[in-house]
């Protein structure tokens, strides 16, 4: 599938994609991600991996795009975890 990302258009399918990010560890999520292969990545990481373009050139919303059209699951910000466990918490009052 022909997509633009940067100005510059990518043909890309599927399988390259799965393919390219093989043996890749993922960094830590903290934006947009995207599944691949029961892995989850931030959609920039892949999107560096297979443009092999600066971070900076790009956008997420143009990533997640391209990633969403080529049948990849993305997912919003992960929700922020509490800071504290409630039950703690309620132990320490005595409940």
């Amino acid at each position: 599938m022909r997509c633009v990302i940067a100005r510059y258009p990518f043909d890309l399918t599927k399988i390259e994609i799965e393919q390219s990010m093989t043996g890749v560890p993922p960094e830590p999520v903290t934006g947009v991600s995207v599944s691949i292969d029961r892995r989850v990545y931030p959609v920039m990481q892949v999107g560096e991996m297979i443009t092999r373009q600066n971070r900076r050139d790009f956008t997420v919303a143009e990533m997640r795009r391209a990633l969403t059209r080529l049948g990849f699951t993305c997912h919003d910000v992960p929700p922020v975890a509490p800071s504290r466990d409630a039950r703690a918490d309620d132990r320490a009052l005595g409940r």
